[in-house]
Formats: structure tokens, C-alpha cells, sequence
């Protein structure tokens, strides 16, 4: 009886095990071939084929183009531009500011973006804007992201980036935060920065100048380094790569 059940035992152990294998091989060949399952010949990435996020009100699909013979044209196909101004700018746009790529932009869209934690800032001045943008970006000008603490410009733009006036702690609140039981305040001058939006800042690409000059307007006025990040590719590497971009219906005024 007992070389009868284990025998049992083995022969539904094997049975569960070839079941999960076949679970697990069929959740692997989805991640590999979901471009192609999806008539995608070109995918975003290896297990993406395409995103959605949400454009002025409506589902944008972000995917790029399947024409292996489309050539780019126009200002973003251009090689050369006089430098100055159109010079290369450096890698990292300030101390304390990641710089990201597609891939991680993509993330950041399916995260942060997509839950209200984040922004997706378009840098340039609104007549750029205006011509094409990154789908669930808006519009934000380095001219105003570089003015003065002080403007009143910031009263209007940061309570939108989750940013709020500061407010004296009490001595109890104090001690909580020194002990590790209440989370420390990030206040620099008159605004509380905790709870500070994620932000990524784009412009033309690594030749522009204008969302790194609105990068360290922000540090300036006391944005958490950390939760900024510069997609240095922008808009020409966006359209190199063939990926959706749109026209705002807006008359492309910034945000505010």
C-alpha cells in the first residue's frame, strides 16, 4: 500500500510539474513575442509593443512606425546646425537629475504618469510645441521655469507639481521626524517639496539647451533634484526612432 501511494504521489507530482511548465512557457513566449502576436513587426521594446497614455482627455496608442523603408525628414533629420547655438550639451543636465532614455521614459509613462505622480514636461516654447509633442506631455517653457524664486509665476506653476506653501511644525512633529517615525519635510524657503511630483523635462534633443536651462531653474528654487529627470534625446531622438507624437488642439499656451 505504501509503494502504491507513493507512486501516486510521484505520478501527480509529475503531472503538476509538467503543467506548470507548460504555464510557464507559455507566459515566456508571451513576453517574447508579443510585437508579433499583436501584428507588431516593430515593437517598443522586446516585450512591448505598444503603450497608451492619456493625451489632453483621450487614450494616445504609442507605438512605432512599421515601415522599414520610412525615412525621417525635415529639422529632426538634420545633422548639422551652426554651434553655437546648436551645440551638444553634456550628459547630465544637473548634479542630482537622472538622465533617461526611451525605455525608461516608457516606464515612467506607465508609472508615475499614468497614476498622477508624475509629469511629463514639454520644455520648449510653445511655438515648438505647438508643431508636434511627446503624446502626455504639457507644455511648460524653460522661460518659466527659469525665473526667480521670488517671481509669482512659481504661486501658480507648483501647487501643480504637487509642491505646497510650507507651514510651521509643531515641537511634537519635530521630534517625530528627528526619532524616524514621521516622514522628514522637504522645505526649502516657502514651499514644502515632500510630496513633489516626478517630473521628466524633454526639448529638442541633445543639441537644446532649453530644458536643461529649466532643469536647474528648478534645483534653484529647491525641486528635489531626485525627482527630476532629463530625457536628453527629446523630440529628434523621439523622431528617429519612429515613435507617435501629437498636436495639441491647445493654442499651445504653457500650463499654469
Amino acid at each position: 500500500m505504501n509503494q502504491n501511494n507513493s507512486r501516486g504521489k510521484r505520478g501527480t507530482m509529475s503531472k503538476l510539474s509538467l503543467a506548470f511548465g507548460w504555464i510557464l512557457l507559455s507566459l515566456l513566449g508571451s513576453q517574447i513575442l508579443p510585437a508579433a502576436a499583436e501584428g507588431y513587426s516593430v515593437g517598443l521594446t522586446e516585450d512591448k509593443p505598444y503603450i497608451h497614455v492619456i493625451h489632453e482627455g483621450k487614450s494616445v496608442r504609442i507605438a512605432r512606425i512599421q515601415d522599414p523603408n520610412f525615412e525621417l525628414r525635415g529639422y529632426y533629420a538634420k545633422t548639422a546646425r551652426k554651434c553655437p547655438p546648436f551645440c551638444l550639451k553634456p550628459m547630465h543636465a544637473a548634479p542630482g537629475v537622472e538622465t533617461i532614455g526611451e525605455v525608461e521614459l516608457f516606464d515612467f509613462m506607465e508609472g508615475p504618469l499614468r497614476d498622477g505622480t508624475g509629469l511629463l514636461i514639454d520644455a520648449r516654447t510653445p511655438a515648438w510645441h505647438t508643431k508636434g509633442t511627446i503624446p502626455g506631455a504639457v507644455s511648460y517653457p524653460f522661460t518659466l521655469l527659469t525665473k526667480p524664486a521670488d517671481d509669482p509665476v512659481w504661486d501658480k506653476i507648483l501647487p501643480k507639481f504637487g509642491v505646497v506653501p510650507a507651514r510651521n511644525t509643531g515641537l511634537w512633529e519635530q521630534i517625530l521626524e528627528k526619532l524616524g517615525l514621521r516622514e522628514k519635510r522637504k522645505v526649502r524657503g516657502k514651499w514644502d517639496f515632500t510630496h513633489a511630483k516626478e517630473l521628466v523635462l524633454f526639448c529638442n534633443g541633445p543639441a537644446c539647451g532649453q530644458s536643461p536651462r529649466a532643469i536647474r531653474g528648478l534645483v534653484a528654487i529647491g525641486y528635489p533634484p531626485e525627482k527630476i529627470r532629463y530625457y536628453r534625446g527629446g523630440m529628434q531622438m523621439w523622431e528617429i526612432w519612429g515613435l507617435t507624437t501629437v498636436k495639441p488642439k491647445s493654442s499651445g499656451k504653457p500650463e499654469r
